[in-house]
């Protein structure tokens, strides 16, 4: 039986050993800061993995003259830039790179799935937790304890959600990115409508209780975990957050939402724009010596659904660990996105 490659951790072979240790670092957008910390003034890790350390991406890539109108065309007018291609394209790095290079702080981000709803989108209020905190109250309060410290106020069971989080006040705009909005249902499309014509929303939990808080304002959570005075039970947006949806393009949106939005089509990353990505995330280095995986994938994606995420892992594996059967190696991670299952 041949030996097993080199490069190989998991051998299958059954018995223990501790070569984890002996893996390389991992790639730069799989590096996670936890216990490291991590800077929220320039938009922190996510941004670094999104863009490259630090933001090389945008150093080495400028968008095309239509791309720049359009994402400025969105932050003039105060309107939601909807960015839709394929995947791979840059859609959601469009949001941390004009985060960054306007210092906006952290992209407040909001994932959306098939059961996501726009109250997921504002604020969740922990109703059951309130409940037992009263109950517990209640008891102590009985057998003569402090009962009237164990009952908080309901902004202590509040958390405002990213959209909630990018409609506070503030004198300058945070960027809010919702992402794969195509994957949502029927109606959440629609809902977004009002709150992002008006940049406001009530949380009726509040509004009930105004009059008997202290010049009725209440501190709640936001998204980022920091304590927020809302007054009145609403939330009134100042500078107008830049919302970034974006779609793959699996449906198609209403027309009350297409008109009150900025709409930038981004194309298929040509040979310049791949080798710029990796540049940015794996170095210079790593980008000349996967000159031919780029075309190849580019060849390819003339027929395939491939996604840029599947280029960089093939590229940052077979040039960290340099197994044999490179080709072959790269072919099994950049699979057809859109073949039959």
């Amino acid at each position: 039986m041949s030996e097993p490659s080199e490069w190989l951790i998991y051998r299958g072979i059954g018995e223990p050993h501790d070569e984890v240790p002996q893996l390389p670092p991992p790639p730069p957008w799989r590096d996670f800061t936890g216990g490291r910390g991590a800077d929220g003034a320039d938009g922190g890790e996510s941004a670094d993995r999104r863009l490259g350390i630090p933001g090389r991406v945008a150093e080495e890539h400028r968008p095309g003259a239509e791309e720049l109108e359009m994402i400025n065309a969105a932050l003039y007018l105060r309107r939601p830039l909807l960015v839709t291609g394929d995947p791979g394209a840059g859609k959601s790095t469009l949001a941390h790179s004009v985060a960054r290079e306007l210092e906006l702080g952290k992209v407040l981000r909001w994932p959306v799935v098939s059961r996501t709803t726009l109250q997921d989108g504002l604020y969740h209020y922990d109703a059951i937790a309130r409940l037992q905190d009263v109950q517990i109250a209640s008891h102590a309060a009985a057998g003569g304890g402090a009962g009237a410290d164990a009952a908080q106020s309901v902004g202590s069971y509040i958390r405002l959600g990213p959209l909630g989080t990018a409609l506070l006040p503030s004198d300058r705009p945070r960027v809010l990115l919702i992402d794969e909005l195509d994957k949502s249902d029927i109606d959440l499309p629609n809902d977004l409508l009002n709150v992002l014509e008006e940049g406001e929303f009530a949380i009726p939990e509040l509004e009930r209780i105004a009059d008997r808080l202290p010049d009725g304002e209440a501190d709640v959570l936001d998204h980022d975990g920091n304590k927020v005075r809302i007054k009145g039970g609403r939330v009134q947006c100042r500078a107008f957050p830049f919302v970034v949806l974006t779609s793959n393009g699996e449906r198609d949106f209403p027309a009350p939402l297409m008109r009150r939005c900025i709409h930038l089509e981004l194309g298929r990353p040509d040979h310049k724009r791949l080798a710029s990505f990796v540049k940015a995330h794996l170095g210079e280095e790593a980008a000349r010596a996967s000159d031919d995986l780029i075309a190849h994938f580019l060849e390819r994606s003339r027929t395939e659904l491939l996604a840029t995420d599947q280029l960089l892992n093939a590229i940052y594996l077979t040039h960290a660990a340099s197994p044999a059967g490179r080709d072959r190696l790269a072919d099994l991670l950049i699979q057809r996105l859109d073949r039959p299952r």
